[in-house]
């Protein structure tokens, strides 16, 4: 698992997230492909916060203990010498020591998460800012009450929420905030907002027309959509995507079929599902 593709979405069984594309529309479908680009089929179904959250934890406690993690580490202080990292070995102790029990003071976790955000070009200071960043994440899904009353599962809002985070912080690498944390938790709680309208939205729209079962050789919305892009400049991208939606391929066998490393071909299929299927 690489980079912060990998703590998008919650993971569903391909079948049952299948008929929810049929059901739901292109938006929901969009989603589904970015939790199945995202992450790999080995973690297997989801169905809590609890469940995800603690898949996070532990994919991170492996990641950040790498000696990539270590070299990365390094990077930030040569970049950043201003910062007081001496004692920490690798980005596991970047993220403890950002915690309100790590011994900084407000403005010294601050300055660390602005460095992160500048640094966010890079594939694991990028997931280590994402992961500092859960516990807020979760406090705004908690203030839109993980979308009680529209969307059924809070995993879901939870899911989207952190595939949002980690748009954002792409979109903004680079960028030197002062308070970064606050400034993308507030541009978060917009972004998830409009998502649970526009969901609401569509839910009103199904409740018009009749329940009755679909053909099943029906197209699905997003099929239909992939579709389109065939021939484009974007025809790989939409091949791989139906490849890892409805044929149910694994990342690795796609990357090696590909040519290209399963990391990067994580992030390029997040982004096309965000910026095309969305």
């Amino acid at each position: 698992m690489a980079a912060y593709a990998v703590t998008m979405c919650a993971v569903m069984c391909a079948s049952s997230r299948t008929l929810s594309v049929m059901r739901n529309g292109l938006r929901r479908g969009a989603q589904w492909v970015i939790t199945r680009c995202a992450h790999g089929s080995e973690m297997g179904p989801m169905t809590t916060n609890t469940d995800l959250l603690g898949q996070l934890r532990r994919e991170w406690l492996r990641a950040g203990r790498t000696s990539e993690s270590r070299e990365a580490l390094d990077l930030l202080r040569s970049r950043h010498g201003d910062l007081d990292l001496a004692g920490l070995d690798d980005l596991c102790d970047v993220v403890s020591t950002l915690e309100v029990r790590g011994g900084r003071d407000v403005l010294e976790r601050a300055a660390i998460v602005r460095a992160l955000l500048e640094e966010a070009q890079h594939p694991l200071l990028r997931r280590t800012l994402l992961q500092t960043m859960i516990p807020g994440i979760v406090s705004v899904c908690r203030q839109l009450r993980f979308g009680d009353g529209i969307i059924h599962d809070p995993s879901e809002t939870v899911a989207m929420a952190l595939g949002l985070a980690s748009e954002l912080i792409v979109d903004w690498a680079g960028e030197s905030r002062q308070f970064a944390a606050p400034d993308i938790l507030s541009a978060l709680r917009g972004r998830l907002r409009r998502w649970l309208l526009k969901e609401k939205a569509a839910l009103r729209s199904l409740s018009t027309y009749a329940q009755d079962d679909e053909p099943a050789q029906q197209t699905s919305p997003l099929e239909t959509r992939l579709n389109s892009y065939r021939g484009s400049q974007y025809d790989r991208m939409a091949r791989l995507t139906y490849a890892r939606v409805f044929e149910g391929r694994s990342l690795r066998e796609l990357a090696r079929d590909d040519h290209s490393a399963p990391s990067s071909l994580q992030a390029e299929l997040q982004r096309f599902a965000l910026r095309f299927l969305i």
